[in-house]
């Protein structure tokens, strides 16, 4: 299955900040975003499989920032205010402690109004690849400056960075953080598998 856009014209013209927040306290267990144009998006659960491998690649990440203290590790239940009006979330993203704390209490809160400085997406079963890529697109145009887009099944990683286009990458064993996240090294063996 892949996700559903609704467009909710008949009722509202787009899905606001707060009308996301309050679906989402009314149904936690949904994963909901919104595109730029404020229709609402419904993502289907993840399988066990995708679940396990982005717990490693959460781990992994946290792990490294917690030795470099430099900045913050969120999950794929947080959801971003993006520059062009979606509120989008990541698999796993990461922001600087710099860029975290220019926030108000306030705006750390609800979803914060910052594109992150990293970004994974995972590509489950139930993704389609070119909604993703537009995805991380999306994410690049709004200001992340590091975004890997993994693709366990084909054993494959899109690497993308501002101003360039994606790096593909066939059945890698780690990834860089490169400037972004220096010294972070992502172990893709329980990621990738045979």
């Amino acid at each position: 299955m892949t996700n559903v856009t609704l467009s909710l014209k008949p009722f509202i013209d787009r899905i606001s900040e707060t009308d996301l927040e309050k679906l989402c306290q009314e149904n936690p267990e949904a994963r909901l975003e919104t595109n730029p144009q404020g229709q609402l998006i419904i993502m289907s659960p993840t399988g066990s499989e995708s679940g396990k491998r982005n717990t490693s690649l959460i781990f992994q990440v946290e792990l490294w920032n917690r030795q470099q203290n430099s900045g913050i590790v969120f999950d794929s239940s947080t959801g971003f205010k993006l520059s062009n009006g979606a509120v989008r979330s990541p698999d796993v993203s990461w922001i600087t402690l710099a860029k975290w704390n220019s926030l108000s209490k306030q705006q750390k809160r609800k979803f914060a109004p910052i594109a992150p400085d990293f970004v994974i997406e995972l590509m489950s079963p139930t993704d389609e690849l070119n909604e993703l890529q537009n995805k991380m697109e999306e994410y690049m145009n709004c200001g992340v400056q590091l975004g890997w887009l993994i693709n366990p099944d084909e054993k494959q990683v899109e690497i993308y960075r501002q101003q360039e286009k994606p790096e593909i990458l066939n059945n890698p064993l780690t990834l860089s953080g490169e400037q972004i996240l220096p010294n972070l090294i992502v172990n893709l063996q329980d990621i990738i598998e045979d």
